[in-house]
Formats: structure tokens, C-alpha cells, sequence
């Protein structure tokens, strides 16, 4: 029995690593869903701008947070507005990778 004193406490400090690196990926997986919400709720204030005559772009960069404003690429063609956002990532490869994209459309051209 005295050959197995601090057994579990070599094993915790073993699982601290794994533990850490499961916590960065939770962290890096909710960044990405917030992400994804932006980019949807972004490229629809772009459309009920292009309806109310505004400038569609800016109004899509204006309802992003201040940490996206050098993550994100706004289109405009016609009546729909495509939105890009980057998620913020430790390793930037990633954040390319885990990129959200929507669209959304003004509807038919008023007559």
C-alpha cells in the first residue's frame, strides 16, 4: 500500500494538459457559434438597410461587435447581402477555417 502514495496526484497533474486543451476547444467552439449568430444578424440589418435606403454595408459593420471589425468582408449585389465573419482563434489558421458566412435579402425591388 505506501508504494502507491501520490498515485492520484501524479495522474491529475498528467490529465492538467488534456484538461486544458478540452477547456481552449469549448472556448474556440462557442466563438465560432457566436460567429455564426453575427454573420445572420449582420447580413440582416444590411437588408432592412437596402430597404430603408441606407448604405447596406456600413449598417452590417455597424451591428457587429468592436472585435470583429478587422474580421469581417460584407457583399452587396443587388438586394441580398452576404456577411463573413471570423471568429476570433489562437491559432489563425483556425479562425479562417471556422469562418460563418450568411446571407440575407431585401426582397423584390419595390414597384
Amino acid at each position: 500500500m505506501r508504494a502507491q502514495n501520490g498515485q492520484s496526484t501524479v495522474e491529475v497533474v498528467a490529465l492538467l494538459p488534456v484538461l486544458a486543451v478540452a477547456g481552449l476547444a469549448l472556448l474556440q467552439l462557442l466563438a465560432a457559434g457566436a460567429a455564426a449568430e453575427y454573420a445572420g444578424h449582420a447580413a440582416e440589418a444590411g437588408a432592412v438597410a437596402i430597404v430603408q435606403g441606407h448604405d447596406p454595408a456600413a449598417a452590417a459593420r455597424d451591428s457587429l461587435p468592436s472585435w470583429s471589425a478587422r474580421r469581417v468582408e460584407v457583399k452587396v449585389s443587388g438586394g441580398r447581402v452576404w456577411v463573413r465573419v471570423q471568429p476570433p482563434a489562437l491559432i489563425s489558421r483556425l479562425g479562417v477555417l471556422l469562418a460563418a458566412t450568411d446571407s440575407a435579402d431585401a426582397g423584390p425591388p419595390p414597384s
